[in-house]
């Protein structure tokens, strides 16, 4: 008997000019791809230093509740508020009354930063892993992080459907990736080495806390990504739904991920060995199925960072062209491609800064970007939904947070606490990155002459309008 092969409905064309091609399946993939990466294959052996010992699982734990409560805020956001840009859009949305366009302004000048210093870390981790297989300089690795931006935005010029197409592929490399990882683990797994706590590990004094907040940054850095679907949101397909399930689902799929591999290479190599390894993956195979191995999964670690700095600069290059296409950017930005459909002038922008930060220290740029990030957008965009739903009470809400106002209580407090972790270091970039851009906002807004030179710009554009009665003749 046969049967017919299940496939995604073919794409429509939003009215904005954008393909609309991403499904559920494909929606949930982009996220995960995104999440899972090279970020545990480089976060591991510093969770276990700031942490002390094995206990350094119950960041990844304490990690996952505080992406699940703060991914209910963008599912509720994103499925009333499908667009290109994201943060970008619901940040535009709520602050509009208040402050005009600044808030919207600050978050697409930090995204210039940080989100290619993020892909950076990626591209800067593939280059690692494949020192595995040759021995190279420092400068021979930095322009090799450099040859694999060159690829990942080549192969995202095109038009979105093919994209799509990849972004699944990928998403089944990172997948095989993360079962032999845990296959070889529980292969070889020790409850002694994985379960045994150094003397003082849980009491719960100024020092744990402490190492526990320094733990959140990096776990968290692990689950960034799980909003990405609503960086492309008018390229999704029946965004009501596809976005907050693609969101939930990828949350739980990544925290069972995490857990399941990262506790299994904790049994096989010792803590203290892997607080000071700097390519775990590789050192856990080679003790779990030799050298052979150690090969295979360096060359699944490098595909499946790859995957994650694709889905990465896919769904950035949207953020800048939301924002010139509302005349808050650079006019350039607002660009399509002719043919392709897609934002090719921000997209090479993106991975001219990539290219540009894959020269930088790896492991001194996380907390920087952990504090920048949450202070620009995380937190702001909690407060986005607070104030929209008293703003904008009429908005369609296809999806409406569960437990409101709790879930966004809970992240608010999450995300002060890994905010204040991060280090005045990083803190101070924060401020001063924040303040360098209300100084480019207020120059940009006098040469405008918008808010606060110029009248503020009340636009409410998901709000559903009652059509206005005919003339009576």
């Amino acid at each position: 008997m046969k049967t017919r092969r299940q496939v995604e409905p073919a794409a429509d064309v939003s009215d904005r000019g954008f393909i609309q091609a991403l499904g559920l399946r494909s929606a949930t993939a982009l996220n995960m791809a995104q999440m899972v990466g090279i970020g545990p294959f480089i976060t591991i052996p510093l969770i276990i230093g700031t942490m002390g010992g094995p206990q350094a699982v119950l960041g990844w734990v304490v990690g996952a509740l505080i992406a699940l409560v703060d991914g209910l805020v963008w599912a509720e956001l994103g499925a009333a508020m499908p667009r290109s840009g994201g943060t970008y859009t619901f940040l535009r949305e709520a602050f509009q009354y208040r402050t005009g366009r600044l808030m919207p302004f600050l978050f697409v000048w930090s995204t210039i930063l940080a989100t290619p210093l993020i892909m950076s870390t990626g591209m800067i981790g593939m280059t690692d892993y494949l020192g595995y297989f040759f021995s190279m300089s420092s400068l021979e690795s930095h322009f090799i992080a450099v040859g694999f931006t060159v690829i990942t935005v080549a192969l995202l010029y095109r038009r979105i459907d093919s994209v799509a197409r990849l972004t699944n592929l990928l998403w089944l490399a990172m997948i095989v990736t993360v079962a032999v990882t845990i296959i070889a683990a529980f292969s070889h797994f020790s409850p002694h080495l994985a379960f045994t706590y150094p003397a003082g590990a849980w009491h719960l004094d100024g020092k744990f806390f402490t190492g526990l907040g320094a733990g959140l940054v990096l776990a968290i850095f692990d689950y960034f990504g799980y909003y990405t679907v609503t960086y492309v949101g008018d390229e999704v397909r029946d965004p009501g739904k596809t976005i907050p399930w693609s969101i939930i689902i990828s949350i739980f799929a990544v925290l069972v991920i995490d857990l399941t591999m990262n506790i299994g290479m904790i049994g096989v190599v010792p803590w203290q060995v892997a607080e000071k390894s700097t390519t775990i993956g590789t050192d856990f195979m080679l003790r779990a199925w030799g050298r052979p191995g150690a090969a295979v999964l360096a060359i699944l670690i490098i595909i499946a960072a790859f995957a994650s700095v694709y889905t990465g600069l896919l769904g950035a290059s949207r953020l800048p062209f939301n924002a010139a296409r509302e005349n808050l950017f650079f006019k350039p930005f607002g660009r399509l491609h002719p043919r392709l459909h897609f934002p090719h002038i921000s997209l090479l922008v993106m991975g001219v800064v990539t290219a540009i930060a894959c020269f930088l220290p790896l492991t001194t740029v996380i907390n920087a970007l952990i504090a920048l990030t949450l202070w620009t957008q995380f937190i702001a965009q909690v407060a986005a939904l607070t104030i929209l739903r008293r703003r904008q009470p009429g908005l369609k809400r296809p999806y409406r947070q569960w437990l409101y106002p709790l879930p966004s209580i809970l992240a608010l407090a999450g995300w002060i606490y890994i905010f204040q972790a991060s280090g005045w270091s990083a803190i101070r970039l924060a401020i001063a990155w924040t303040v360098l851009g209300v100084i480019a906002f207020l120059i940009w807004a006098r040469v405008e002459h918008v808010w606060p030179f110029g009248p503020k710009e009340i636009r409410e554009e998901f709000l559903e309008r009652e059509p206005e009665p005919e003339p009576i003749s």
